[in-house]
């Protein structure tokens, strides 16, 4: 989300100084984010689903895998593509209509993220190469909005990712038949985890709430798989990192993630 006068300058200075002593608007430590809950098999007629709260941020999301056409260049492998939507309900500054840019980053950052991290098998996902392939589509609704979407967004799409069960189809007379029972659980590879960083003068926060989101002057998004391994990364604010906050946060990012990962597992073990 755009930063916009959700709080005054007075707020943003009262963040600062806290911060300078040590302490967090809300109590946590730096490195430390909110409380995460999930919720699998939240929508029980999607393929596979989740409602996650971060703090009070909640999200929901939906998967949907059907047949679909292969892009040109890539007949070998199904899609994956992630959307994201922002309800008018979740904050007062949110309006109906087209995607604004912010929504359309968030999006993006959380669809590299699992993309990147190969954390879906897609060459799995074929049912005849170059003809039709399997796709699958994470859509996340925003339903509250206290900061930090990019991790909320990416928690929940995992999380459905995990639980999800992708029909069987067979190639018959030039076109996909499904196969009656024939459901499996997606081909999953790894976990990815993203951890989303916010600077505020000299100070790095972990999953900033929703008013430290509105005094930042600059974030970062870092995605690991679960060898611990960086593979995605976005920058976003006004301002930037020197080399030794880079390298803090990468830092951050594998240990915080870390523990994020053991509860999608759970959240993995309660739904079967």
């Amino acid at each position: 989300m755009t930063s916009v006068s959700v709080i005054d300058e007075l707020k943003k200075i009262q963040i600062l100084e806290l911060l300078e002593q040590g302490k967090r608007i809300d109590g946590r430590a730096f490195d430390e984010p909110r409380k995460l809950v999930i919720e699998t098999n939240a929508i029980p007629h999607a393929n596979g689903s989740a409602r996650v709260r971060l703090g009070d941020t909640e999200v929901i999301c939906g998967v949907k895998i059907q047949p679909d056409r292969p892009f040109p260049d890539t007949g070998d492998k199904g899609l994956f593509i992630c959307t994201a939507e922002l309800l008018p309900l979740s904050h007062p500054t949110v309006e109906t209509g087209p995607p604004q840019p912010h929504v359309i980053e968030l999006a993006r950052v959380v669809d590299r993220g699992i993309r990147e991290s190969h954390m879906v098998d897609v060459s799995q996902l074929v049912i005849e190469k170059d003809k039709s392939v399997i796709g699958v589509f994470a859509d996340n609704v925003v339903v509250d909005y206290d900061g930090n979407l990019f991790d909320a967004c990416s928690y929940a799409s995992t999380a459905a990712l995990l639980t999800s069960k992708t029909p069987k189809w067979n190639w018959v007379d030039d076109k996909p038949q499904l196969v009656e029972g024939g459901e499996t659980a997606l081909p999953i590879s790894t976990i990815p985890v993203s951890i989303t960083m916010g600077r505020i003068g000299n100070h790095i926060i972990v999953d900033p709430n929703g008013d430290e989101w509105d005094s930042m002057d600059a974030r970062i998004t870092i995605t690991t798989d679960s060898d611990g391994n960086i593979c995605a990364l976005q920058k976003g604010g006004s301002d930037g990192f020197t080399q030794d906050q880079i390298n803090q946060c990468g830092e951050i990012s594998v240990r915080a993630g870390a523990k994020i990962r053991e509860i999608l597992k759970e959240a993995q073990k309660g739904s079967q």
